[in-house]
């Protein structure tokens, strides 16, 4: 029953901490894909994998979604992730 109760949850939870999320950079441009690819081609921002590293979470954790916005003049990442207890956590980092 708790697994079950976990498992309908988790995507409404997934889906508010995002939505807090990108409340939080709501007055923020992002950019698509596309722009994302070129920023960190040239070196205008860290790769995610640079990022998250740099923060300390490990390769093993399980990335939801990833948006990169302009925050007051600073490019940041948005990283939505499921912590190992099923927990959906928001991350903002700074892309540079």
């Amino acid at each position: 029953m708790k697994t079950l109760i976990r498992e309908f949850c988790a995507p409404f939870a997934v889906a508010v901490a995002m939505s807090l999320a990108v409340a939080g950079v709501a007055n923020a441009a992002c950019l698509d894909n596309r722009q994302i690819q070129q920023a960190v081609a040239s070196g205008e921002i860290m790769s995610l994998a640079q990022v998250l590293s740099s923060a300390g979470i490990g390769s093993n954790a399980e990335v939801l979604s990833v948006q990169v916005c302009d925050e007051g003049g600073r490019l940041v990442y948005v990283i939505g992730v499921l912590t190992p207890e099923g927990e959906a956590r928001n991350l903002v980092l700074s892309a540079t």
